[in-house]
């Protein structure tokens, strides 16, 4: 690739030191990707409604409870009060008796109840109203666990959803994007941040929404009972929120930064692990670990404060919430002592004072869950953001099979836009001919066959293929006319046919056999104990690296492609293993335009044509007779590398 290009490594810090590149220093929009994650949710908003129906009718039901149990303690206290006064008497002279006696406050209070002189418990009416209170929880709770029920498909559909958008948007990307990312990072975004987006919502929304439901029908119900007393429990509502949004305000900092450093995190570890023999091989393995412990540490951190500063939030409004309930339940002592309220009814409220405080300690403990949600879905939305390839013309030429004429036309391009590297560049490729790419690193060899596939996009100027501009056909119609044999061997997880028929639309065993057999891989295949059907996968040391190229020419056999890329081919092979990568990528060329780049000049002797790059600009073209003949630049590389060969 070109010298100019972005590197990879520079734009991400490369494998080893330049990862340790701060966290942001700013929360980013907040509000705007939550409400965009909200978004995400219409297509479920049925299911939704649903689910919110069913927590409003759950969270109705279940703060009647309280109230019934209150009745059914002022049936035992009344029982309990009865049967301790003399019967025959009725509510009024005991309550006059005990006034004459000077006790106002017993005499308050044994009037503002129900008590019936010389009665016992009415056992009945307790019973009936404690399995109403079950009854009411048992169908509350029934109605929660068929909103769970639903809310766990509406979580999972929205992140397949979004890793669907994912993994579509990736394809739309441009290869530059890809050039200017950490691999480990794209990927923590795709799986670790969809995964905690999906934390988030099963864990948050139902339970936001019960909880705010369920302070709104508390409230009422208090109300009801005291208002006066519901006006004490109100103070916990401002002084709960003001502590966590202070706090919260600090911690998605963290949550921010801690899902940053876990992309990086992810980036080393994916780097040094697809790299770990060369790591070990030029020493750098403790330059490695050292790395790895700081952004470990760093993750650590950011992880450990995020945690903690969210964390504090619960406990501050559990304190606030235990603070008004003393203060409601001395208050509401003195109100039965006092005859204004019945003991049922202080007993009901102390419990919805309870239950009041709870969803507020719930809602500020889910505060971290959403703030971490919410930084995932920022990296996710990210990438969806991302600028993407432009879209191709809707009206568009496609052709079934192409000659193989490949026309540059004034041609201008740069990766970098004050770096000139392509300019004004003039080709023509007649069908069939093998063109050899050559020169040295950095001038632009590989970027010349980027552009005819339009992994790129040109400045200025025109590619044809066939007469036609490429830009007037659709990426896959054109990209479905190459073959492409890179030097880093791609293969995958699977069966040695699955591979070489990854090729072919439409594979068949005899397609297969026949592609092996033209790659010089059929003997070496059928001496394996199973065949095409043994199993590859990508660190495989039982398969060399000559055998795996070997593979991917017989994954071009299947493809059939009408004009074909071999990109330094056989630049990681040995000598023996050359000749037969040689001989299979000959009859692989045979009758198709082919684009080869190579360093080893000797091996592309044979070409038809030669194209001498330096610099991005064509200076030298011709065969390798008449390009040694004309002692230009190709003869002094020539000739260095033939000095080289000597020389060892």
């Amino acid at each position: 690739m070109s010298q100019h290009r972005p590197a990879a490594g520079a734009m991400r810090g490369g494998p080893m030191g330049g990862m340790m590149g701060a966290p942001p220093a700013k929360s980013k929009n907040f509000k705007g990707s939550l409400r965009r994650l909200m978004a995400e949710l219409r297509p479920e908003r049925n299911a939704l409604a649903t689910v919110l129906i069913l927590i409003t009718s759950s969270v109705t039901i279940g703060a009647f409870g309280p109230k019934i149990l209150g009745r059914a303690t002022n049936e035992i206290f009344n029982g309990f009060i009865g049967q301790k006064l003399p019967m025959g008497l009725s509510k009024d002279q005991v309550v006059a008796g005990l006034r004459a006696k000077g006790e106002t406050t017993q005499a308050n209070m044994l009037a503002k109840s129900s008590v019936v002189p010389g009665h016992g418990m009415n056992f009945t009416s307790i019973a009936h109203f404690l399995l109403l209170a079950i009854l009411l929880y048992v169908v509350s709770s029934f109605f929660m666990w068929i909103q769970a029920y639903l809310m766990a498909g509406v979580t999972q559909r929205t992140v397949y959803r979004l890793r669907l958008i994912a993994e579509e948007k990736i394809g739309r990307l441009p290869l530059k994007y890809f050039d200017t990312q950490s691999r480990g990072d794209l990927l923590s975004r795709v799986t670790n941040d969809v995964d905690n987006i999906a934390t988030s919502l099963q864990q948050g929304l139902s339970q936001i929404l019960n909880s705010v439901l369920t302070v709104i029908s508390v409230l009422i119900m208090m109300v009801w009972i005291s208002p006066e007393l519901a006006l004490i429990s109100l103070i916990a509502i401002p002084v709960s929120m003001f502590a966590s949004v202070k706090i919260a305000k600090r911690s998605k900092l963290e949550f921010v930064a801690q899902w940053d450093w876990t992309g990086k995190l992810n980036g080393h570890v994916e780097e040094m692990h697809t790299g770990h023999a060369l790591v070990k091989v030029f020493g750098r393995r403790q330059q490695a670990i050292k790395d790895f412990k700081s952004l470990n540490s760093k993750l650590y951190e950011s992880s450990f404060k995020a945690q903690f500063i969210s964390g504090i939030i619960q406990p501050v409004t559990q304190l606030v919430s235990n603070l008004i309930y003393v203060a409601i339940a001395v208050l509401g002592g003195y109100r039965v002592a006092t005859g204004s309220m019945s003991l049922g009814d202080v007993q009901a409220f102390i419990s919805y004072s309870r239950q009041f405080g709870m969803p507020l300690a719930q809602i500020a403990g889910l505060m971290n869950t959403v703030q971490s949600g919410v930084a995932s879905a920022e990296r996710l939305f990210e990438l969806l953001d991302a600028t993407e390839e432009e879209p191709d013309r809707k009206v568009s030429i496609r052709i079934d099979r192409a000659k193989g004429e490949v026309v540059f036309n004034d041609v201008s391009f740069r990766y970098v836009k004050d770096q000139p590297l392509i300019e004004n560049f003039n080709l023509t490729v007649t069908p069939g001919q093998t063109v050899a790419i050559v020169g040295p690193t950095g001038a632009g060899k590989t970027t010349l066959v980027n552009l005819i596939m339009r992994f790129y996009e040109i400045d200025s100027g025109t590619i044809t293929l066939d007469g036609i501009d490429t830009k007037m056909m659709t990426r896959d119609d054109l990209r479905r006319q190459f073959g492409m044999v890179l030097q880093e061997t791609w293969l995958f997880s699977g069966s040695m046919r699955e591979n070489i028929a990854f090729g072919s639309p439409n594979p068949t065993e005899n397609q297969v056999a026949e592609a092996a057999s033209a790659a010089n891989i059929d003997h070496f295949i059928r001496a394996l104990p199973h065949g095409f059907d043994s199993l590859l996968t990508d660190d495989n040391s039982t398969v060399s690296n000559g055998e795996r190229q070997l593979l991917t020419i017989a994954r071009a056999f299947m493809a059939d492609p009408a004009i074909l890329i071999l990109d330094e081919a056989t630049s990681s092979v040995d000598t023996r293993t050359e000749v037969l990568v040689q001989q299979a990528m000959a009859k692989l060329r045979s009758g198709r335009t082919s684009f080869v780049i190579a360093h080893r000049l000797s091996t592309i002797r044979d070409a038809d044509v030669i194209l001498v790059m330096d610099k991005g600009a064509l200076i030298e073209q011709g065969t390798h007779q008449e390009l040694m003949e004309a002692k230009g630049f190709y003869f002094d590389l020539y000739a260095s590398q033939f000095s080289a060969s000597i020389a060892e």
